[in-house]
């Protein structure tokens, strides 16, 4: 997910959010010295997900908190289930109330979300459903983790950890050709070359050009199975194929029967709803 001092780095920004001023509420109704134990309560059918992030955020506002994981990361729980439990000084557990709820709320929401699109593929299939970068500025990491959890995959993590030529490269280079050339003379042995195509047209320079996965954006289902079948045609270097853009969990299994080897969907993250989850608070 993310090595300790970057996610208290990540925790620390999202607390200075909220306490940079103090606590008003909760230092002028609490006494300092009550304790509480407070519960994460699923108040909707989830995927558990960011059980740690959750007890972090608490321990960051006093190390003296102390918190329990019930339920083990990805498992889906019905309404009422208790995921993690805190208990402490009730100051602590109520000043890091929402921020730990905020993060465990976005990761149970992608991972609930990558969850119900891994399930919509055909039983038994190879096909891999994949995020995009497409994620809320500063939560990439948690994000991303969340998808794994959903059962997901993980398209590049960044700018510099993949070669992906997109529209505009190909418009900025001066064409698919050009783009993969200049690509392969300067991108690591390593790595792979893939590139986004609108048609069939562009499919086929692709082909000739030597990319290594090929992305058809936007794509109709017919015009999927013409470019499957055209690279099923190929007697070697078979380049992968993904299908992506305006994906909706409805097109997830005639995809997959298409016959693609990938299908990335920004609405992983771009699109999930926070889950449900509540902090239920009593003195201890």
């Amino acid at each position: 997910m993310l090595a300790p001092w970057l996610l208290d780095a990540l925790i620390d920004r999202a607390l200075d959010e909220d306490l940079a001023g103090g606590d008003l509420t909760t230092e002028a109704c609490v006494d300092e010295g009550a304790q509480a134990v407070g519960r994460a309560v699923a108040r909707k059918l989830l995927v558990a997900c960011g059980g740690s992030v959750f007890l972090r955020v608490f321990k960051r506002v006093d190390p003296t908190v102390e918190g329990e994981v019930h339920v083990a990361e990805g498992t889906e729980v019905e309404t009422d289930a208790v995921l993690w439990t805190v208990r402490g000084p009730a100051r602590a557990l109520l000043s890091a109330e929402r921020v730990a709820l905020n993060l465990a709320q976005r990761m149970s929401g992608v991972a609930t979300t990558a969850r119900r699109y891994v399930e919509a593929l055909p039983e038994g299939s190879p096909v891999r459903i994949t995020d995009t970068r497409k994620t809320t500025p500063g939560l990439r990491a948690l994000e991303r983790y969340a998808v794994r959890v959903g059962g997901a995959h993980n398209h590049r993590d960044s700018l510099g950890s993949a070669v992906l030529i997109k529209d505009n490269h190909i418009v900025a280079a001066g064409g698919i050709s050009t783009a993969i050339a200049r690509a392969r003379g300067r991108a690591p042995h390593t790595s792979r070359v893939e590139v986004e195509v609108d048609s069939l047209a562009q499919l086929e320079e692709a082909i000739g050009a030597g990319a290594d996965v090929i992305l058809l954006d936007n794509f109709g289902t017919e015009d999927i199975q013409v470019a499957v079948a055209r690279v099923q045609s190929l007697e070697q270097g078979r380049p992968l194929l993904e299908a992506s853009g305006g994906i909706t969990l409805e097109r997830i299994r005639e995809l997959a029967e298409a016959g693609v080897d990938l299908i990335s969907v920004g609405a992983l993250t771009h699109s999930a709803k926070a889950a449900d989850i509540s902090l239920d608070l009593a003195l201890s």
